[in-house]
């Protein structure tokens, strides 16, 4: 799956440096805000990828490691910063564990959706849990599911129709688990299908998730900007912090 998903070709085209989730206009609120979120300590990205978020983070004087599983995307992020800067322990979010305790652990651009259990997603938040020091915060950045426009009996939805591309996610309702098609479309006609595969999380269940990892929600927000969230809004931002959760001993992480 890792080598399918996230292999050579992946990471090679994965940064599109001043466009889409690179652009300045997305990047720059990000780093902003999780820069206020640590607080002046160090930070944990679970999932770091090329570094899309951490290089610019650990530039504006933020402490960063990674935990990453793919080692085609960290070879990318070498190209930007050595070891030194951005250490990166290899492994699955899940379960790995980085040294050192974090005021700040985050998880950004709906990877949480990329572990497809259930399961696997409270094993995160209780992994996020133990890297952080008393009173830190994990910061999950999610899309919200688009059930409201299936109508009965379909099963897809297109979210993007642009020229050369085409986006659409199928449905599987009782696993909640969604596809997503990324069509390509060259100038000689031909096409490139790329999928990936995800599980679905509506905000009440990371909450839960949150309770269960000893993690109770600080804020909640439709982007990084902090603009309000309502019922309307296509993602979040989630904050939750080590010691909020009401009538619990937070001050100790949950056990595995």
């Amino acid at each position: 799956m890792t080598d399918d998903l996230w292999g050579e070709s992946v990471a090679r085209a994965y940064d599109t440096p001043g466009t889409g989730m690179f652009a300045p206009e997305v990047l720059g609120p990000t780093v902003e805000r999780l820069a206020e979120l640590a607080a002046g300590g160090s930070a944990l990205e679970l999932a770091i990828g090329t570094g899309r978020v951490a290089v610019p983070l650990a530039r504006s004087g933020v402490p960063v490691t990674g935990v990453e599983l793919s080692a085609a995307m960290v070879a990318q992020l070498r190209t930007k910063v050595d070891e030194a800067t951005i250490p990166v322990v290899m492994g699955d979010m899940a379960q790995v564990r980085a040294p050192g305790a974090f005021t700040l652990v985050y998880l950004v651009f709906n990877t949480i959706s990329n572990l497809l259990t259930q399961d696997e997603q409270v094993a995160c938040f209780r992994n996020a849990a133990r890297h952080l020091a008393p009173g830190g915060r994990f910061v999950v950045e999610l899309w919200v599911p688009e059930l409201r426009s299936l109508p009965p009996g379909a099963t897809a939805t297109v979210w993007r129709d642009e020229p050369g591309y085409l986006g659409l996610d199928t449905y599987d309702v009782l696993r909640q688990r969604v596809v997503s098609h990324h069509v390509r479309y060259q100038d000689d006609g031909t096409a490139t299908v790329g999928r990936s595969p995800h599980r679905y999380v509506w905000p009440a269940e990371l909450d839960l998730m949150a309770r269960l990892a000893g993690l109770g929600l600080e804020s909640r927000h439709a982007d990084w900007t902090g603009a309000p969230f309502t019922a309307d809004s296509g993602s979040h931002v989630s904050v939750y912090r080590r010691g909020t959760v009401a009538g619990a001993d937070t001050t100790k992480a949950a056990a595995p």
